[in-house]
């Protein structure tokens, strides 16, 4: 009967204690895989985002280097990062006759959707 004792008064995990750690770390790891699975789809959309933002901002910089520019809308197919973007520009006319208004609108090649819209102002020609 003593060595009855001494086995139950080892100390240890019964098999339901284990059964509900497992539960709750697979509860965890299914909460950790879905949160990174989303950080990954957001990177995608921020990185995007970003190479829209900076092929925007390179075509208005290039407008404003270039002489003689007229009012009027532009289509152009830009390859960055291995993908291909269209930028939309419109050059129009402000209330300031030395000033021409641009907006440049870039969205991924096959897409409609924008993802960045910019505006600026460039000098009118005879300035």
């Amino acid at each position: 009967m003593a060595s009855r004792r001494s086995l139950s008064s080892m100390g240890g995990f019964t098999l339901l204690e284990i059964m509900v750690a497992l539960a709750v770390f697979a509860t965890l790891a299914a909460a950790v895989l879905s949160a990174s699975q989303y950080v990954v789809k957001q990177r995608g959309a921020v990185e995007a985002r970003l190479f829209a933002t900076w092929l925007a901002d390179n075509r208005l910089n290039e407008l404003r280097l270039q002489a003689g520019l007229a009012a009027g809308r532009q289509q152009q197919v830009v390859s960055m990062d291995q993908r291909d973007w269209v930028l939309h520009q419109h050059i129009s006319a402000t209330g300031d006759p030395r000033l021409l208004q641009v907006d440049i609108q870039v969205s991924p090649a096959n897409s409609t959707q924008a993802l960045h819209r910019a505006r600026g102002w460039i000098p009118a020609a005879h300035e």
